[in-house]
């Protein structure tokens, strides 16, 4: 029971980060929640896969996700230039 509610808190996290990201009109500020979606993603692999490995799963795709969102933003700064 404890891990269905783990499974539904991450869902809803997830879901919330995402149609924030979304429906955020300034793209800095979709960074943070690209972010947590990223860190709920991660929960639901391990929450959702019963395997020993579904940890590396979650830590690759995090990882992955992480330093996409930072080149994303490297690039889109460079572009942009500082406001």
């Amino acid at each position: 029971m404890a891990e269905l509610i783990a499974l539904y808190v991450c869902g809803l996290i997830a879901l919330f980060a995402a149609v924030r990201t979304v429906i955020e009109p300034h793209p800095y500020r979709k960074l943070p929640y690209l972010n947590v979606m990223n860190f709920a993603i991660a929960g639901l692999i391990v929450l959702v896969l019963s395997h020993p490995l579904s940890i590396l799963a979650a830590a690759a795709y995090f990882v992955g996700s992480t330093l996409e969102a930072n080149a994303i933003a490297s690039a889109r700064a460079a572009v942009m230039g500082n406001d």
